[in-house]
């Protein structure tokens, strides 16, 4: 109940609780990273793994929280791109869903996507490109369908295309052409 109190006024009173040895229950846990998210780094940094419940609410507060997290589920990864999508250079293998969201949520996402080795699915090049054209120039080869959506929303970004050396299809040429009618 002290534990409780404590960490309900003031989050980062787990630090206090956990320098001790004391492992907080899963009530104390959550309280402590709803009224402060952070306190979750003082949960981990004493072995303590925190339940899915209360990474969720420390992510759900700030996504780049996640850095603290050790093999966070994909439930976790999900609402921590959807709160920052810049929460994704912090994921080490985030998922097609998890990249999808991030996209949505930070136009940049992919290049924190691309710097990790990853490959994006055409699916997220797309969106990608559809949120903000010019961000193709960050793509290394993108597919005809992913030259099409990015002059579809802006024809000056074929420039990027031929600037990599690529030969745009003549379809590419078309809607670009069209799109600036």
């Amino acid at each position: 109940e002290v534990q409780l109190a404590a960490v309900k006024k003031y989050g980062g009173a787990i630090k206090d609780i956990v320098k001790n040895g004391i492992v907080p229950s899963e009530e104390v846990q959550l309280a402590a990273v709803t009224q402060d998210g952070s306190a979750i780094k003082d949960i981990v940094k004493n072995g303590i793994v925190p339940s899915e419940g209360v990474q969720l609410a420390a992510v759900a507060q700030d996504g780049d929280i996640i850095v603290w997290i050790r093999n966070p589920s994909e439930k976790v990864q999900l609402v921590a791109v959807n709160e920052d999508g810049r929460a994704i250079e912090h994921i080490a293998n985030p998922s097609e869903k998890v990249q999808l969201a991030a996209v949505k949520n930070y136009d940049y996402a992919i290049e924190y996507i691309i710097a990790k080795g990853i490959n994006p699915s055409e699916e997220v090049q797309i969106d990608f490109v559809t949120q903000n054209s010019d961000t193709i120039k960050n793509i290394d080869n993108p597919s005809e369908g992913v030259q099409l959506a990015a002059v579809t929303q802006n024809s000056y970004t074929i420039k990027y295309i031929i600037d990599k050396g690529i030969i745009p299809s003549e379809e590419v040429q078309l809607a670009a052409v069209t799109q600036n009618v």
